[in-house]
């Protein structure tokens, strides 16, 4: 990095931790605070039942108080990861980032503490005193061998896990990655030779872990800035070195080197030299570790040793050892099973998870996030990334298990499986509301076909689809571009193996398909040859084609290009007197719940009975998502105040649906903010035949719908699913060209739901 990217990065670095406020942390509360009810039950008098709970029952903390989900980073800066000892204050940065890392990646709440006070048993009591406050502890960046004091102090005395993850956290992670290594190097943990470069916390309990896993202590050489640790040698000596002394007259690191699997660096820049990997064993593992600057640069270590499975512990390499992997999910298993220690059993669990999640598909959001990376298990993909959303719920339910399997959990979890569908939702929002249509689409095994097969987007659903569901997906594409990106993005589907294809260029189809549409068509003015150019060229009439002639069950298109472009011909192929468009329905996931939204795409003005229909077909959507609908028709008009424009539209839409045997709650017209505010709307409208907030808003303007759809998306977060085409008997769906692979995996499960469950 040149000196101006440097400073760049510095002016950038300061920006980010300076504005909008300084810090990278606030504390909001999760209670309202709004009047002198709410005051009196947040405060005196109210809030001391809860401190009488608490004291009758002091498990009951986890109950009444955010100490259950509350962990606290501890450090007194002396050994701030390539900073070294810069005391407790200027640690701080880093601690708030620590505290952004648990609240981001596991939705643990955090306060971080600096403490002024280098002597170790003075802030192991320190420490110790605040066990009160918190579900956890962290301790971070203290310098060895005091930490391993703190550390043991602390896990003596508190009843809650304390976690040092400079040790522990490295161990776990490099133990993962070890693991794989191994895997792809053919080689086992019993039978391989380990060189250690760095004394400290982290290269101790590294070296622990590995013997964990199976490393023969004998097979293991530890090496200082004093060289081989030995029997008998007393300078810079600890007692974990001790551990690791070998018998032998052998002194440096270049002796010892030679016939090594694997070298393991927690040390310094340019400690291991290029002549040395040259006396490694065959297919050598190398993990440097220092940072910023690795033990030897990857490129150098390659010079000599072009198969070497290198892994750093910077961002720019491919296998970047980041402790990000392990302490979120293991401290999230940990708290929710009420656990009182972290123990081995647990860490050796979250080895396992991260190391196993490596070796699975990659996810569309890791992809996303890592755009343009090759993520496909091997040499240069050992362990996941920290942003696959996978990792909560694979690794804390990991160590959830092995928490009440060991003994230490004092709350345990009846069901794992439920558990981790919980922990799942946290990441993915729409799994909860999913679920009923995925477990529809299990039991109905339907052929789902996507027009757009080559998309990456698709590609990855199509891999989701086979995992999680039993529908077979279908891909129209050539399958030479379809098997290529397959490799590309690292999936392990294949194209006329794991999934079927449609190839518009050659297909023994063909024929079929040109005069099956053109059958249909010839009376509008269709031709022959205009038949078999669509055939060839137009992947959404392929689709439709493919669903009229009982090839598929149901059509998935919209990736890319306008909706009413793929409207029109999902009409000319598929509309008959019973099948007709009826409209567009988004659901929006929010922060406070769902929230359905009509018509986005298929009408733009409506007609009374066309928005009749739409309410009722949204209502029959709304229960596919096991919700009763509360549906609001919502207009600039309230309630009459207009005699026209939408609000006439709307209230004869009312009539329309009054004179119906309907089954669901409607109301209208009215405005948005009286739908969703009950309080209002009975000030407003006493007699109002809806109660409670509606879930469920019908536009008289596809303008209208769809600018509240992308308001929500686009400023309130809202993770959308859909839009449902209704009307056509599920039968086909257009996406909008933003959906993402989850997005399509969604859209494939309400496809997979066959059609007399869906109303």
């Amino acid at each position: 990095m040149s000196d101006s990217q440097k400073q760049t990065l510095r002016q950038a670095a300061l920006l980010y931790h300076e504005t909008p406020k300084p810090g990278k942390l606030e504390v909001r509360a999760t209670k309202p605070l709004a009047n002198g009810r709410d005051l009196s039950l947040a405060y005196s008098p109210g809030v001391a039942e809860a401190c009488l709970e608490i004291k009758a029952d002091p498990a009951e903390a986890s109950r009444y108080t955010a100490r259950g989900n509350l962990v606290g980073v501890v450090s007194n800066g002396s050994a701030v990861l390539g900073l070294g000892n810069i005391g407790a204050l200027a640690s701080k940065p880093v601690m708030e980032g620590k505290a952004v890392l648990f609240k981001k990646f596991a939705n643990i709440d955090c306060f971080d503490i600096e403490v002024d006070e280098k002597d170790p048993e003075k802030l192991a009591e320190i420490v110790c005193a605040l066990g009160p406050t918190f579900g956890a502890i962290n301790l971070e960046d203290i310098k060895a061998p005091d930490c391993f004091i703190v550390e043991k102090i602390c896990r003596e005395r508190m009843n809650i896990p304390v976690f040092h993850d400079d040790q522990h956290g490295t161990a776990i992670v490099v133990g993962a990655a070890a693991t794989n290594a191994l895997q792809v190097a053919g080689k086992r943990f019993e039978d391989i030779k380990i060189v250690s470069t760095g004394g400290g916390a982290a290269g101790i309990a590294c070296l622990n872990m590995l013997l964990k896993l199976g490393v023969k202590r004998e097979n293991v050489w530890l090496c200082d800035i004093d060289g081989l640790v030995y029997e008998g040698r007393t300078s810079e000596m600890t007692p974990q070195k001790a551990e690791y002394a070998q018998a032998s007259d052998k002194r440096t690191l270049d002796e010892v080197i030679e016939g090594a699997d694997m070298f393991l660096g927690l040390s310094g820049p340019g400690v291991l030299k290029p002549e040395m990997v040259a006396k490694m064993a065959g297919r050598p593992i190398v993990f440097a570790l220092a940072n910023p600057t690795p033990e030897i640069m990857p490129d150098e270590a390659r010079t000599v040793a072009p198969d070497a499975i290198i892994a750093t512990g910077r961002s720019d390499f491919p296998n970047q050892v980041n402790n990000v992997l392990c302490f979120p999910f293991i401290f999230r298993g940990a708290l929710d099973v009420g656990a009182t220690e972290i123990n081995d059993d647990m860490c050796v669990a979250c080895v396992q998870g991260i190391a196993e999640l490596a070796r699975a598909t990659t996810s569309a959001e890791a992809a996303a996030a890592y755009k343009g990376e090759q993520l496909t298990f091997g040499a240069d993909y050992l362990i996941p990334k920290p942003f696959d959303p996978r990792l909560v719920g694979v690794v804390s339910a990991a160590v959830a298990k092995a928490a009440m399997d060991s003994g230490v959990a004092t709350r345990p979890i009846d069901d794992l499986e439920a558990y981790k569908h919980k922990l799942d939702q946290s990441v993915f929002k729409s799994a909860l509301l999913m679920r009923p249509l995925f477990e529809s689409a299990r039991a109905a095994s339907r052929r789902i076909i996507f027009a757009e097969g080559e998309d990456e987007r698709v590609l990855r659903a199509a891999q989701a689809i086979l995992e999680e569901t039993t529908e077979t997906p279908i891909l129209i594409g050539r399958p030479e571009v379809l098997e290529a990106r397959c490799e590309r993005a690292g999936l392990n589907i294949r194209p006329g193996v794991d999934f079927q294809f449609v190839n518009p260029e050659n297909d023994p189809r063909y024929f079929d398909f040109w005069t099956s549409y053109h059958e249909l068509m010839e009376r509008k003015g269709v031709t022959p040859d205009l038949a078999k150019a669509i055939m060839r060229t137009n992947t959404t009439a392929i689709a439709a084609v493919a669903v009229h002639r009982g090839e598929a069950d149901s059509m998935i298109c919209g990736t890319f290009g306008e909706y009413r472009w793929h409207l029109n011909y999902i009409q000319q192929i598929l509309g008959t007197p019973d099948l007709s468009p009826q409209g567009a329905l988004s659901l929006m996931i929010l922060e406070d719940g769902p929230l359905f939204i009509a018509d986005t795409q298929v009408h733009e003005l409506p007609t009374p009975e066309q928005l009749a229909r739409i309410a009722e077909g949204a209502a029959r959507h709304v229960r596919r998502f096991g919700l009763e609908p509360n549906v609001a028709l919502c207009s600039q008009s309230q309630f009459g105040n207009h005699a026209e424009g939408s609000g006439k539209r709307l209230r004869e839409a009312l009539a329309i649906l009054d004179s119906r045997d309907t089954d669901f709650t409607y109301e209208g017209e009215m405005n948005v903010d009286v739908a969703l505010d009950p309080g209002l709307r009975q000030k407003l409208f006493p007699r109002s035949r809806m109660s409670g907030v509606a879930n469920t808003l019908v536009f008289a303007h596809a303008d209208a719908a769809s600018g509240v759809r992308n308001i929500l998306k686009m400023r309130a977060d809202g993770l959308e699913v859909g839009p449902i085409l209704m009307g056509m008997g599920n039968k086909a769906h257009i996406v909008s060209p933003s959906i993402t692979a989850r997005g399509l995996l969604n859209m494939a499960a309400i496809a997979g739901t066959p059609v007399d469950h869906y109303g």
